[in-house]
């Protein structure tokens, strides 16, 4: 199972994420969670300092963007190796 990490305090654009993250995931066939990170020392472990940020199995695949479902699923085929 693969975790998908949303990274944000909690902004309109950190709720957009998650919503496309999750339709993207089930497009691309992965079987994944959903984890929000909102600590901002976690979130700074991560090295984003640009919020959303989109992490798969804790490693950030980008920053400071909502990509479309489309896109977002053939980020993550990738990253998972799909």
């Amino acid at each position: 199972m693969h975790k998908i990490q949303i990274l944000g305090t909690g902004c309109p654009k950190c709720h957009k994420l998650a919503e496309t993250a999750e339709k993207a995931a089930g497009q691309a066939g992965l079987d994944f969670e959903i984890v929000k990170v909102t600590d901002l020392d976690e979130i700074m472990d991560f090295g984003v300092v640009v919020t959303p940020g989109l992490a798969l199995n804790g490693k950030v695949l980008f920053t400071g963007k909502v990509p479309s479902v489309d896109e977002l699923a053939d980020i993550l085929k990738k990253a998972a190796g799909k």
